[in-house]
């Protein structure tokens, strides 16, 4: 049976979410590219010229152009090309306005990349307002969202552009920390308050405020929250931490309020008997759709989970998937490495990857073959994936089983 909800609001009739929107999306994407943060830094003013202002060459322009028109699903309104010829920021969204006015069916988000090129996961509208409701009922009374999470991903687009459209919190203000220190979440939070940020944020901010005012509801997802961290959270006087598991793949899958719950699974999910990699959802027409998943999901119950581990390897650094084995294969291919290793540092090492490696020549200077690697890392992998400390050895660190061993830090970068 169809799931009946009302139609998917017109959230680009609204000025600021559209503008915040379409600024997240170039500035993303040029990050992207050029592999370091743009100048100057969000929020911009309308009248910004992405040629002028973001010195953006013509290649780069094209490629803006084609992510924007790919994730706004432009080519179905045959009005893509005004993208090269009309380069203010306001140009762009009042393109994105008219397109999405003739065609809004379907948003196409990106995954990082860190395993290479971004995946491209395309979602129906409807299915995202599908999640959004539930996510409605399960946080009333919010009067502010407080945002460090941009908005053309899946996760902000959900509680930042969608979210303020459902009943009841029609109209609610959205406000911006990005760009400002944790410490502003002082001055700024009041009660009523939902702020939607990532484990990162959450443990630089329980740092320097460690008493929150009453009222205020959090919400992390990106990356897996530890539970010590969403304790210490509501020991400070968060009302309570809501978690939410998922992937750009399948926006959300599951909720929890409470380090010490499993996963409750949104109601339109279900487990897949004969295959654990696998879960089916149901659409609001009432079709069911199959996805494969990154994490191995231990069931408590037909509808209550806790995920048991990553499926293909990857550990999330600052909330992006990146691939310790792919590092380490890359790191080989230094002509002064002979083996590597990389893991994730231990939660007392830091919160960055580590890598131990094996020189080729046996008495090579440490530090000198420890700088080098950290600039040839540099140059080749994207933060996340950039080694933050070096050990050194004769041979990989093993267990007695001959599997291989975490290790102490040698020299940190």
């Amino acid at each position: 049976m169809a799931i009946e909800l009302p139609v998917v609001p017109a959230w680009w009739e609204h000025d600021a979410y559209l503008l915040r929107f379409v600024c997240d999306l170039v500035a993303g994407e040029l990050s992207m590219m050029r592999r370091r943060s743009v100048e100057p830094q969000l929020p911009w003013t309308r009248t910004l010229h992405i040629g002028r202002d973001l010195d953006a060459d013509s290649l780069e322009v094209l490629a803006l152009a084609t992510a924007f028109s790919e994730i706004l699903h432009l080519h179905r309104s045959g009005i893509e090309d005004y993208l090269l010829a009309r380069l203010e920021i306001q140009d762009w969204a009042a393109i994105a306005q008219k397109s999405l006015r003739q065609f809004s069916s379907e948003l196409t988000f990106r995954t990082s990349g860190s395993a290479g090129s971004p995946k491209r996961c395309t979602h129906h509208a409807s299915s995202l307002w599908q999640e959004v409701a539930v996510l409605a009922a399960l946080l009333p009374e919010r009067r502010r969202i407080l945002s460090v999470v941009p908005s053309h991903h899946i996760y902000g687009f959900l509680f930042t552009v969608l979210l303020p459209q459902t009943p009841g919190m029609q109209g609610l203000e959205v406000l911006d920390l990005r760009g400002s220190s944790p410490a502003r979440l002082a001055n700024e939070l009041r009660s009523g308050d939902l702020v939607v940020a990532h484990p990162e944020f959450w443990r630089a901010a329980l740092v320097l405020q460690p008493r929150i005012v009453p009222g205020v509801i959090g919400v992390t997802s990106s990356a897996p929250c530890p539970d010590e961290l969403a304790q210490a959270l509501q020991a400070a006087g968060l009302n309570k931490l809501f978690q939410v598991y998922g992937s750009s793949e399948t926006a959300g899958v599951g909720w929890r309020d409470s380090a010490t719950s499993s996963f409750q699974a949104f109601p339109y999910w279900r487990r897949v008997t004969d295959d654990a990699a696998v879960l089916e959802r149901t659409l609001p027409d009432g079709a069911c759709v199959r996805y494969e998943i990154q994490d191995e999901l231990e069931w408590i119950d037909a509808d209550t989970f806790r995920p048991a581990g990553r499926i293909d390897q990857a550990v999330q650094v600052g909330g992006i998937n990146v691939f310790p084995a792919q590092v380490a294969a890359a790191l080989r291919e230094n002509p002064a490495v002979l083996d590597a290793s990389v893991r994730l540092m231990r939660p007392d090492e830091g919160n960055r990857l580590k890598a131990f490696i094996v020189p080729r020549a046996a008495h090579a200077d440490r530090k000198q073959l420890q700088a080098q690697l950290a600039m040839w890392s540099r140059e080749r992998f994207d933060s996340p994936q950039q080694p933050m400390a070096f050990s050194f050895g004769s041979q990989l660190p093993r267990q007695a089983n001959g599997k291989l061993a975490d290790w102490i830090i040698d020299i940190a970068c």
